[in-house]
């Protein structure tokens, strides 16, 4: 109703004008009988407030649904499809639902065939890579090392390209099972055994045996070497131990990874989930690329786990996983 009220205040004021010109027209020409003025003005009114109902019965519907929050598109329907007003709204409506249904379906279709072709190419660099580190692999020059150093990162930096295209697709590949906290903890960093020996960084273990997480093996495993690097990364003093602890508090299961590197500003701590945000460190460590802790958060909500992250400069940082 107030939608159509606001929609006829031209014809309201545009009625007024009308009756003060018509009673001024009858008072110039001598007309000053104030019954026979009245009578003029009630008729006028009737008039109008029964062609205003005609008009509000016959377009109730379409003011309805104008006045109303959609939560789909089904909710748009018109009651009296008759009138030619809601007739030719729905019109429109299923016209523009069309088409903008269909550009929505193009760009999905575009994003898909890039995303595909991001996928294809990040696999066919993953064959040359593994060959060129087998081609290394016994070899303990100091050649081999830097080659075997850049062969890594070039491989980190393709399975970030290739987990963060899968991120919207992650529930077609998900997979729920019991974990050992503690196996899987050492699996994870001795896949990194190289990072930790070439940054003579060390893990330090501290797991009881029996504590088991319920998670996705894969998609945890690419968190979790996110965090190893990024500890041994803004770890800057050789000799150093990151700590992975594993307890639990009121019944939830906690991992933390401590490290005693460099630190994270406070300022920054709020953004470092953010993606492309790399902060203070990141002017200073020339790898960062503000992906990684926005990839790992994303994957935990996805997994339904939670994060948090402490820090002190200069001091180190720790981070917890809740299961």
């Amino acid at each position: 109703m107030k939608l159509f009220i606001r929609d006829q205040l031209a014809l309201f004021f545009f009625y007024m004008v009308q009756l003060f010109f018509t009673l001024l027209v009858f008072w110039l020409d001598g007309y000053t009988q104030i019954a026979t003025l009245l009578y003029v003005c009630l008729l006028n009114l009737t008039f109008l407030i029964g062609y205003l109902s005609f008009r509000y019965i016959r377009n109730r519907s379409l003011y309805n649904s104008l006045s109303i929050s959609l939560s789909t598109l089904d909710d748009m329907r018109f009651e009296n499809q008759s009138a030619p007003l809601p007739k030719s709204f729905e019109r429109l409506q299923k016209e523009q639902i069309q088409y903008y249904s269909q550009e929505i379906d193009n760009y999905k279709q575009k994003l898909d065939n890039h995303v595909q072709l991001i996928n294809q190419s990040v696999h066919q660099l993953k064959t040359p890579l593994a060959v060129m580190q087998l081609m290394v692999q016994n070899r303990n020059d100091s050649f081999s090392a830097s080659l075997n150093e850049e062969l890594d990162r070039l491989k980190n930096g393709l399975e970030l390209v290739l987990y963060s295209t899968r991120l919207d697709t992650f529930e077609r590949d998900f997979s729920v099972e019991a974990l050992n906290l503690n196996t899987f903890v050492r699996n994870t960093t001795s896949t990194n055994k190289r990072l930790f020996i070439r940054s003579k960084i060390y893990p330090q273990i501290e797991i009881d045996q029996s504590l088991t997480i319920v998670s996705d093996e894969k998609w945890l495993t690419f968190v979790l070497m996110q965090l190893i690097t990024n500890a041994v990364r803004y770890t800057d003093k050789e000799g150093e131990r990151i700590l992975f602890q594993g307890q639990v508090v009121e019944g939830q299961t906690i991992l933390e990874i401590c490290d005693r590197g460099v630190g994270i500003p406070q300022s920054d701590l709020p953004r470092v989930f953010d993606p492309y945000f790399t902060g203070e460190n990141g002017r200073i460590f020339q790898e960062s690329t503000g992906m990684g802790l926005y990839l790992v958060k994303q994957v935990l909500d996805h997994l339904n786990h939670r994060i948090e992250i402490e820090s002190v400069l200069h001091e180190g940082t720790t981070i917890r996983i809740f299961f």
